[in-house]
């Protein structure tokens, strides 16, 4: 029997747009001469974890960047050119760094197996579990210690996004914007908020902080 999943893509085209300009036929028109989302997401590139489904949100209100497991880092010319272009251009308000419990790369950092060129990438998640391996290794449940890491390793991301000169020189530009930690729940498609909600520099330790641009004035 042929596979038909190139061809449900392309009917599921045709219904979107069915469904968007039967709502609204000027939708398209309108989405095509500018996007102002007011929310940059940073999430994991596992298929079952779309922004905008989970959200409840159409196109355009929200900027998206993923990658496996959420990952922020410093050198990542990926990751920081879509936080410049959403920060200081789209000036979004919001950043949700989310995570998801069941993550597959999370899974594959707490283990000694090997997965090939990916390895290199989950050394970042298990630099987070090094930091926290005190309290991780008492955890005796297996799948609890993997969400707890989840967990852990969205908090590290969301520190990641904060210490970046980017996110410091838009705080003392705009005093936006406002970074958020989540955590999706698979088997029930509910999001948590971890209250990481940092605001500004004042909620860094001293050490991430940029002395000069704690000195410009709005």
């Amino acid at each position: 029997m042929p596979d038909n999943t190139y061809k449900r893509l392309l009917d599921g085209n045709q219904k979107f747009v069915e469904l968007s300009t039967m709502h609204d036929p000027n939708f398209f028109v309108e989405l095509s001469k500018k996007q102002k989302p007011k929310v940059l997401w940073i999430g994991c590139a596992d298929s079952r974890v779309p922004a905008n489904q989970i959200t409840g949100t159409r196109p355009g209100e929200v900027f998206v960047h993923r990658n496996i497991a959420n990952v922020v880092v410093h050198t990542d010319m990926n990751c920081l050119s879509v936080m410049e272009y959403a920060i200081n251009v789209l000036e979004v308000e919001h950043v949700i760094v989310c995570g998801h419990y069941g993550c597959g790369g999370v899974a594959a950092a707490l283990s000694n197996k090997r997965n090939g060129m990916i390895d290199n990438w989950l050394c970042h998640i298990k630099d987070v579990y090094r930091v926290h391996s005190d309290e991780l290794d008492n955890i005796q449940d297996k799948e609890e210690q993997t969400r707890r890491l989840v967990e852990l390793n969205v908090v590290e991301q969301v520190g990641n996004v904060c210490a970046s000169s980017i996110v410091q020189q838009s705080w003392a530009r705009r005093q936006l914007p406002h970074i958020h930690g989540w955590v999706y729940e698979l088997k029930t498609g509910v999001v948590k908020d971890l209250g990481v909600n940092i605001k500004g520099p004042d909620d860094l330790e001293a050490v991430y902080k940029y002395e000069h641009f704690e000195k410009v004035k709005v």
